[in-house]
This record gives structure tokens, sequence and C-alpha cells, in this order.
């Protein structure tokens, strides 16, 4: 009896050789459909098509073609039960040995702009997994090959039992993780397309009533956050940024670059921000990037050791060499010009980080693991303005206040809580972050700005969550702050304004928390 392998592809790379080699190396018989079939004959190799060896024609716009009998029949028949291989014959059913597939190209679809509904529906595959896993069932008799990579070690195990037997163990598991993530992304879409015909109050705030996801294993990391722990990488990380050089990111470098990229989307001009452990140890924006650097830097000179730096627009050969001065471990930015990649290229285990374009974190869900399951949540995407603040005190705040409230509102949002930043127009001047009194973390930035020679005098004090007592208030005031900005919303409001307005500061609520945990 031939030795059958039946190809279905969408994605053609390595297609003709490995057919090539089946046949030619192997004597196989090729059975295939539409594209995958004509790229074969192009070839200049036979190749049965499907619809003839079923005597069933394609149809419904190839919706209906590998759904038979004598396609799954060939591919499900157990090969040591003597009451399959006599069914099979009595109804003309060849034994398929070897399934090529891999699926309609629907995640790629959805992320193009514009997609339509109808146009995703479209790139739903129905015969593909459904021969899929037909034949990862029966892996006991049948090769399965999801993906254009084991190509060679399939051509490489043939001819070896033992070899192929554990090869085929192996594909058969990708196949499922393959399949799995497909109908994960396409339930997600779907959910996401239909939720406005939800029953439930979760699905419509964009949370199913069944979470699926099913991410691709991007890399083992060397360790964890600490040399023992093992880890590995998984999703789509390297489509939103590209490394040119240095070692190989660890588990904190990818969390440190997460942070920096939620943190440099909240600013438009040119902004430097210079983080250590996720937290801002400097920001700083200006009318370019050299003195956005010297600013933020200026705000602690130590703690950026270390740590990641990150910039919204290009860095170029100035800027590299006030770099230079500082151990850091990465540096993210959109651009680098040539002559500041040879400068860093002199420092080979620098990662240097690309942030693609067009590709933002602001539709990213935060997903953390907790005892028993996993948290869900959207990302801290609310932006304040002036006009959405309520001024508390008696006094007003100037211009020039209400500039670095805006943007020392911004740069505490990812401070870890309780956190406290005391800032001027544009920068800032002392940050306390991750204290379980918040007190105790404006004493540390009150302590950090001191160590930076940096004055608070006509500074404002910037508070994550509301301050549940006045003494926050009070040592800001007088430590220089001149206004404060938080959310408000304690039960002692009334208690903090008055110290407030007993010191002339000026005081804005938001109505917006953001602790960051």
């Amino acid at each position: 009896m031939d030795k059958l392998a039946l190809l279905s592809v969408s994605d053609k790379s390595g297609l003709v050789a490995f057919a090539e080699a089946l046949v030619k190396q192997h004597g196989y018989t090729l059975l295939s459909t539409g594209g995958t079939a004509r790229a074969i004959q192009a070839a200049g190799l036979p190749v049965t098509e499907v619809s003839e060896y079923t005597g069933f024609p394609e149809m419904m716009e190839g919706r209906v073609k590998t759904l038979h009998p004598k396609v799954h029949g060939g591919l499900l028949a157990r090969r040591d039960v003597p009451e399959h291989l006599e069914q099979a014959k009595a109804h003309g059913i060849g034994l398929i040995d070897l399934v090529v597939v891999n699926l309609y190209p629907f995640e790629e679809t959805i992320r193009k702009p514009g997609v339509s509904l109808g146009e995703a529906i479209e790139q739903i595959d129905i015969g593909g997994p459904s021969m899929l896993r037909s034949a990862a069932k029966n892996h006991a008799s049948v090769s399965v090959v999801v993906d254009p990579d084991d190509y060679d070690r399939v051509l490489e195990a043939m001819g070896n039992e033992k070899q192929l037997a554990e090869l085929r163990r192996q594909l058969a598991v990708k196949v499922y993780q393959r399949t799995s993530a497909y109908d994960a992304a396409i339930s997600s879409y779907l959910a996401e397309q239909y939720q406005e015909d939800a029953p439930d109050t979760a699905a419509l705030a964009g949370f199913p009533g069944t979470l699926e996801f099913s991410l691709p294993k991007t890399q083992d990391l060397r360790y964890g956050e600490n040399p023992h722990q093992k880890a590995a990488l998984y999703g789509r990380f390297f489509e939103v940024f590209e490394q040119l050089q240095g070692k190989e990111l660890s588990f904190n470098n990818i969390i440190d670059i997460s942070a920096a990229t939620y943190l440099i989307g909240e600013f438009e001009k040119p902004t430097v921000g210079i983080l250590k452990h996720t937290n801002p140890c400097g920001v700083a924006s200006a009318m370019n990037l050299c003195d956005a650097w010297d600013q933020a830097f200026a705000t602690d000179r130590q703690a950026p050791f270390g740590g990641i730096i990150v910039a919204n627009q290009t860095v170029d050969e100035e800027l590299a060499n006030r770099i230079r001065e500082i151990f850091c471990e990465v540096i993210i930015a959109p651009h680098f010009t040539d002559e500041a990649l040879a400068l860093f290229a002199k420092r080979k285990n620098l990662r240097l980080m690309i942030a693609k374009d067009g590709v933002g974190a602001e539709s990213l869900k935060d997903i953390r693991s907790a005892v028993g399951g996993l948290l869900v949540q959207d990302r801290d995407q609310r932006k304040v303005y002036p006009q959405h603040c309520k001024v508390v005190t008696e006094r007003q705040p100037t211009d020039e206040e209400w500039a670095a409230m805006m943007f020392g509102w911004r740069v505490v949002k990812h401070v870890k809580s309780n956190a406290i930043v005391y800032a001027s127009a544009e920068r800032t001047l002392g940050i306390g972050a991750g204290q379980m009194s918040r007190v105790d973390a404006s004493k540390i930035a009150v302590w950090k700005a001191g160590e930076a020679k940096l004055p608070l005098q006509g500074s404002v004090i910037c508070s994550d969550a509301f301050f549940p007592f006045p003494d926050g208030l009070i040592a800001a005031a007088e430590a220089g702050a001149t206004a404060a900005i938080q959310p408000g919303g304690s039960v002692r409001d009334d208690e903090v304004i008055a110290a407030a307005n007993e010191r002339g500061l000026a005081m804005v609520f938001t109505g917006v928390r953001h602790f960051r945990h």
C-alpha cells in the first residue's frame, strides 16, 4: 500500500523542499488541497488533489474540502486493531502516515488595522484543526506537523522507528498547544466583538466569564528574579521590542522594560526616565533629550547605577556620551543614531532596545498570579488634566504649580505605593516609593532631594492616594512645598484642607487614586 502524506498549509515556507524529499527520498504519495497542491505541482512533483482522492468536490468557497471519512478514517484508524484495518480496506480508505497542516492566519488577520468581523471569520480554519486533532490523537502511528520549523526533524527521524516514535509524541503535544492557542485567540476576539450582547456586567466590562489565553514560549531565561528560580518568557514581547545589542535579557530586565515603557508613554515632550526595580528615580521633560537627561539624572545620582533608561525620542551621540558616564543595564528608545550605536557598542553587555513604532501597551490587561488563580484588571491609564481637578483650598494654584502638579501626577502613578513625588515644572525633585506609611514616603523623598542638593522650596507634592492625616501635608509644607495634588476621599479631608489653608498651600483633589502594588 502506498505511503500517504497529506499536505495543506497556509505558510508555504519550506514546503517544496520538504515535499520533494518525501517523494524522492522516502517514497510518499502526496495528497493536497488548493494552493498547496498548486505549489507542489508547479515544482514538478506528483500530487493528488484531496477532492479527487475522496471523490467529493471542494465546495462552499473552500469551507468544505477535507471533512470526509476517507481523510479522517485514514488518520484515525489504529494500525494495531485488525477491525480498523478491515473497515478501512472495505471502504477504500488509505492509511495516512503523515499530515502537514498549518492553520489559516487568524491571529495575523485580526492584528491588521481596520479588519472587519467578516474578514476575521473567514480566517477561522475548520478542516485544518480537525485533521491536526485526528492525527495527533493517533500519534502512535501518524506523524503530524504544524510548524515548518519541524520539517528537517521529521526527515531526519524517518528510517529510525525509535527516534520517529519519540518525535511523534513531541509533535502531538505541539499540535494541541497550537490548536488550543488558536481557539483561545478566536474565542477572545469574538468575545470582544460581541461583548455588547453579553448578559453579565463582567463581560460588558471586557472580562469574559471564562478567561482563555495561550501564549507561545519565546525563550527560556537564565533564571527568574533570583538565580535559584527557573523562568521563561511567553508571548509577543519581541514583536514590541527589538534588541540591538547586549546580553540576553533577564527576568528582571523584562519587568523593568515593561515598567519603563508604561512610564514613558505618559509624555509627549522630549522626556527621559530613569528606573530602578520598576520605580522611577528621576524623570524630566525638556526642549531636548539632553536637557531632560540632565534634570532626570540630577534627581538621584546614585540609584540609577545598574538601572534602566528610557527616552521617547531618538538617542543621539550627545546624549549617548552623557549616559555613558554611568553604568546601566538597559537603554530603551524608539531609535538610536549610528553615532550613538557606535559609542554604546564599546559596552558589549549593555542592552539596547528599540520600542517599535505603532505597538502600544495601552490595550494590555494587567495579569498577576494569585493563590489558586489569576487577577486580571485594566491597566491604569486614567489621565488627569486641570479641568478634572477640584481646588479645595482658599488659594488657587499658580500656572507654574499647575504645570508641576500635572507632571508629577503622571510620574507618581508609576511609583510603588505608598508613593510621594516632589516636582517642579516638568522634572522630579524627590521620590519616595513603596513605604508602609505615607509620611515615611514623604520623608524619603525629602531626604533624596537633600542628597541631590535640590531645594524643595516652591515645589509641589504629589500623592498617589489621599493623606489619611494632616501630618503628611504638614511635613510637605515644612519641606518647602507650596501646592499638593492628591485624590482626596479621606474621612479627615477637612482636617487636611485646614492644615493646607493654615500654611498657605494650594491643594487640588483629582478624585482618582493610583495605587501600585
